[in-house]
């Protein structure tokens, strides 16, 4: 299987290279082929925006009939949606994130035992078992598997939907919190209230490839019929918040500034930062948090120090000044420090996405605040767009997508 690309370079060559298959991908995006040469594989790139999801739209559409690649223009759209649907509600990726605490710290040895033998590839039912060990081997997964193994682990297997979504983001390296923790919240029921997806044999009888079902053993268990639903209980709140208001273009500047760069977008060169002249540009890392609070796997964490200093490289060539990447234990004291030592008045960075680096900007805000450095997020026009379109579900919000994809404002994505 040709490795994902985590460098800007890396992705924009596999870009260019699936760019005149795009045509193809509706007939054959639902077949789990041995490699997933079928599929672009962008997804990593794409999460980290190595490439930007307006680069993407602008050249297929300049290569495309927007009827000729609608559905690759929805699944390239479908990251925003859950992205704006989980901006309106926060509180639903941190009540998962809780709820994964609590379900390690409560739940029966035995049932603990079960998660992690059916998470390690020991469940034995040999076909659920080669896509466990294939995430945990190669971080990637077809979304079809995806769906297969979601579904298998809660409906046949019982188990607790918030911990399978933490086996997948702890292994995933395109794993995105809207996307990973919605997508699990469907497949359980949750997400459409009542709307299950359950695993059926002769489904993967007619997409996977042979090698997947070679070993028959325990197929029955996921033989047409055998999985029903098992809806578990929402503990989620679901009320809606206001979107956050960002500027979408960087206001006028007084004294020092730095650029924050961080794992939820690092194309600075592309978009409203392209024109930026920072003083100093930083990213940082922490292995530390990354293995005690989320508990990625190495995998994982290999590829976020990958795709930061790709990140890093570029944007001190692009803006001409320093540009370091520093793993700290403490990533706000860090950044905090490196804006002091830089005599800093003001640190700039894309407005990060509900997740992980948002998790950390209570605590950064307050370090800068204290030697009187302000912090300000930027969000792509293009972001501001389609999270407002994402107030319900996905065909809705692509209705009003498609809408301005098709309009002459789409060339200001």
């Amino acid at each position: 299987m040709t490795p994902a690309p985590f460098t800007r370079a890396g992705a924009q060559a596999s870009w260019k290279e699936f760019l005149p298959r795009v045509k193809e991908y509706a007939v054959r995006r639902n077949w789990v082929e041995s490699g997933h040469g079928n599929v672009s594989r962008l997804s990593p790139a794409l999460r980290h925006r190595l490439l930007t999801e307006d680069e993407v739209i602008r050249d297929t559409l300049a290569h495309h009939s927007f009827p000729a690649a609608e559905k690759w223009l929805q699944e390239v759209c479908w990251r925003r949606y859950w992205k704006g649907w989980l901006e309106r509600r926060p509180q639903v990726w941190t009540g998962w994130r809780q709820r994964v605490r609590e379900l390690r710290g409560n739940l029966p040895a035995e049932v603990l035992e079960k998660a992690e033998a059916v998470a390690a590839g020991e469940s034995g039912v040999a076909c659920m078992d080669l896509i466990a060990r294939e995430l945990i081997t190669t971080g990637y997964l077809h979304n079809h598997a995806r769906m297969w193994w979601a579904s298998f682990w809660i409906h046949a297997e019982g188990l607790p939907w918030e911990l399978g979504a933490d086996f997948f983001f702890r292994h995933l390296l395109d794993a995105d919190p809207a996307s990973n923790t919605l997508s699990w919240r469907w497949v359980a029921g949750l997400q459409t209230p009542g709307k299950t997806y359950l695993v059926r044999l002769s489904n993967l009888e007619k997409y996977a490839h042979a090698g997947l079902l070679s070993d028959r053993g325990g197929s029955h268990r996921i033989a047409d019929g055998a999985v029903t639903p098992r809806l578990p209980h929402d503990y989620a709140d679901l009320s809606r918040c206001p979107l956050p208001d960002f500027p979408t273009s960087l206001p006028a500047r007084a004294g020092r500034t730095g650029l924050w760069l961080h794992a939820d977008d690092l194309a600075p060169e592309v978009g409203p930062l392209a024109a930026f002249a920072p003083d100093a540009v930083a990213a940082f890392t922490s292995g530390r948090s990354y293995r005690e609070r989320y508990h990625l796997s190495e995998n994982r964490i290999q590829a976020l120090h990958t795709v930061l200093a790709d990140g890093i490289a570029r944007a001190g060539a692009h803006f001409g000044c320093a540009a370091v990447l520093t793993d700290a234990d403490d990533t706000a004291a860090a950044i905090g420090a490196w804006a002091r030592s830089h005599q800093l008045t003001e640190v700039v960075a894309f407005a990060p996405a509900v997740g992980p680096v948002l998790d950390g900007v209570p605590r950064l805000s307050s370090q800068l605040a204290e030697g009187g450095i302000r912090l300000t997020f930027i969000q792509r026009a293009s972001d501001a767009h389609a999270f407002a379109f994402a107030g319900a579900g996905f065909f809705p919000f692509w209705e009003k997508m498609s809408r301005h994809l098709r309009s002459s404002d789409s060339a200001a994505l």
